[in-house]
């Protein structure tokens, strides 16, 4: 017997049960598995669909819900191809000496064809890996950093496929394109910055890989360096992996956060002890209506459309206590 569900309070903020059911995620893409005839498929998907208009108000999509034969044409979810595997010569030998066919009727996860080429195009131009203008006042620092989270994004949403492994055309292509960006910005060639670069790491597994690497020292001693790498990221399937959210995209716009933090100076008073990171949500908030005289951190990240600003600890605190902060003439006075 399915009982009637309570809607969902969506305005009254005093409901007992509204902090709790607000964070709820109700999913609206699904797939069903089943060893049956087409006709056994149609009278299932009917009743599911009953299901959801009578017990949820949820419309069943006709054009979106497909019924499959896996065995003969793969479905697609979430980005991954999904195929009851066939191969009568796939085979295993028993203890007893008895064959026997080994994949026949196992679902497989794969990443499509189509997705790498996609993927490939993004760095890519007539079939050639092409630079980055875009990134070319960026720090190598940066650009590393960058096709690195990119790359790795990919690599992490599809680690349940088994054919991951097809990915190294992806990774060849984009190293191949992040060669060429920072060949671009020092006006050499890619194989100098290949020499420059390259070194070898270890995968999770221990495995030794070659990638790029590009070590930044501070003036610290005490302080490690900063590294960023490209690659070293292992193409073995993972079974454990949790699929929950799209690959990777880059949204941010370029940023030197790596040379002022690296400058180890306060960007309002220039001391050169303590520096910390002072961050806003938007610059908006910054832009009060009717507030002529406005503090100096607040003219700087304006003037700058910057929402991070380093400061030293004195002036950290004083922007927190709504103090003046020293300005540079003053600490050189």
């Amino acid at each position: 017997m399915i009982k009637q569900r309570r809607q969902i309070p969506a305005v009254d903020l005093h409901d007992p049960n509204y902090k709790r059911l607000r964070y709820c995620r109700y999913a609206d893409d699904f797939i069903l598995g089943l060893v049956g005839t087409f006709q056994d498929a149609q009278a299932i998907k009917q009743k599911v669909g009953q299901f959801l208009q009578d017990n949820l108000k949820l419309e069943l999509s006709d054009h979106k819900t497909l019924i499959t034969a896996s065995s003969q044409q793969p479905a697609r979810f979430l980005g991954y191809q999904i195929q009851n595997q066939q191969a009568n010569d796939k085979c295993t030998t028993s203890k007893r000496n008895v064959k026997k066919r080994s994949i026949n009727g196992v679902i497989s996860l794969r990443v499509p064809v189509e997705v790498i080429t996609k993927k490939c195009t993004l760095y890519t131009r007539a079939g050639k890996a092409i630079h980055r203008p875009e990134l070319q006042d960026d720090s190598d620092y940066s650009i590393v950093t960058r096709y690195q989270q990119e790359y790795r994004g990919v690599v992490q949403y599809y680690a349940l496929a088994q054919n991951v492994c097809h990915l190294s055309k992806l990774h060849w292509v984009m190293q191949s394109s992040l060669l060429k960006t920072l060949a671009g910005k020092h006006k050499t060639t890619s194989s100098k910055i290949l020499a420059k670069y390259q070194t070898t790491c270890q995968t999770l597994e221990g495995k030794t890989v070659k990638c790029l690497e590009v070590r930044v020292q501070r003036e610290q001693e005490q302080r490690p360096a900063l590294i960023a790498r490209f690659g070293g990221i292992s193409l073995k399937r993972q079974t454990d992996v949790i699929l929950d959210e799209t690959p990777y995209v880059y949204k941010n716009r370029r940023t030197e956060i790596l040379k002022r933090l690296l400058a180890n100076e306060c960007e309002l008073c220039g001391a050169t002890q303590n520096i910390e990171v002072h961050h806003i949500r938007k610059l908006s908030n910054l832009k009060e209506k009717g507030v002529r005289d406005k503090p100096q951190w607040v003219k700087e990240m304006v003037a700058k459309r910057r929402k991070t600003l380093m400061v030293c600890r004195k002036c950290h605190d004083n922007i927190h206590a709504g103090k003046p902060t020293r300005i540079k003439t003053e600490m050189n006075g």
